[in-house]
């Protein structure tokens, strides 16, 4: 969601004389990566439903057409503007972060994922249409995203720019969406006088989840995918190029005084 599955930790090193060095490393990031598989797979099952649920005509026309729109124009930004450079099986990562990141993805997955969900179905439960309405397109946007970015983040026709501008494309627009959702829970939507404490207790938890959300991708965006994500995308891509470019004018003599001898 933040850029989850492309800062995603390599591998550790197989080599036996480093893994005798840095056993415990080694298991706290096997353990890491093993959270974080889940989490994904967790997200992609959830992603499936949210699909679904999102197709009974909860989500507007712009939140729909959306996704198609991001799709192309990052098609026509691999294509056009920041091509794949040299021949790559496997994308690199972009971010390689500690543990202190990826509990804050787990948080922003709770926060973000897993509670709107909770709150969807509890209002599809109780029968409240304004719940179920104001969370679904956020919930439609990032189940997009997320699959977005696991099906690109395998690939090595899409360079590092291309993909961060996946996460930061999607919570631009989300941010928006999360205003409305903020609007109708705070402004749209009144609690009865005489409401019973469960009411009051849900009325309450729509109105904390809205602003929870803002607050978590508003910092994402402007304290993670702006200032380091982003930037640490484009200086690899530019360093590969510098250093492929730099390859190139170093063949170039060697291939002319081969063509000479000849």
């Amino acid at each position: 969601m933040s850029g989850v599955s492309l800062a995603v930790p390599p591998p550790p090193p197989t080599d036996e004389t480093m893994a005798s060095k840095s056993v415990p490393r080694r298991q706290q990031q096997a353990a890491l990566g093993g959270v974080m598989g889940s989490l994904r797979v967790i997200e992609l099952q959830l992603v499936a439903f949210i699909m679904v649920f999102s197709a009974s005509g909860l989500v507007p026309l712009l939140d729909l057409v959306f996704p198609a729109m991001a799709s192309a124009y990052l098609i026509l930004l691999s294509r056009f503007v920041f091509p794949s450079i040299g021949k790559k099986t496997e994308s690199p990562e972009i971010f390689q972060g500690s543990w202190v990141f990826r509990s804050y993805v787990i948080v922003g997955t709770t926060v973000g994922l897993f509670l709107p969900l909770a709150y969807v179905l509890g209002g599809f439960a109780r029968g409240d249409e304004n719940a179920v309405r104001s969370a679904t397109p956020h919930l439609f946007l990032l189940s997009f995203q997320i699959l977005t970015e696991n099906i690109i983040s395998g690939l090595s026709l899409f360079s590092p720019p291309v993909r961060a501008l996946v996460p930061l494309l999607y919570t631009v627009r989300r941010i928006f969406v999360i205003l409305d959702w903020m609007k109708d829970v705070w402004i749209n939507k009144t609690l009865p006088a005489n409401a019973e404490l469960d009411a009051i207790i849900w009325y309450w938890f729509g109105r904390g989840l809205a602003v929870a959300n803002m607050a978590y991708f508003a910092v994402n965006m402007f304290c993670f995918l702006i200032p380091q994500f982003l930037p640490k995308a484009f200086e690899m891509y530019f360093r590969e190029r510098d250093e492929v470019r730099a390859k190139m004018a170093e063949d170039k003599p060697s291939q002319a005084s081969d063509k000479k001898a000849d």
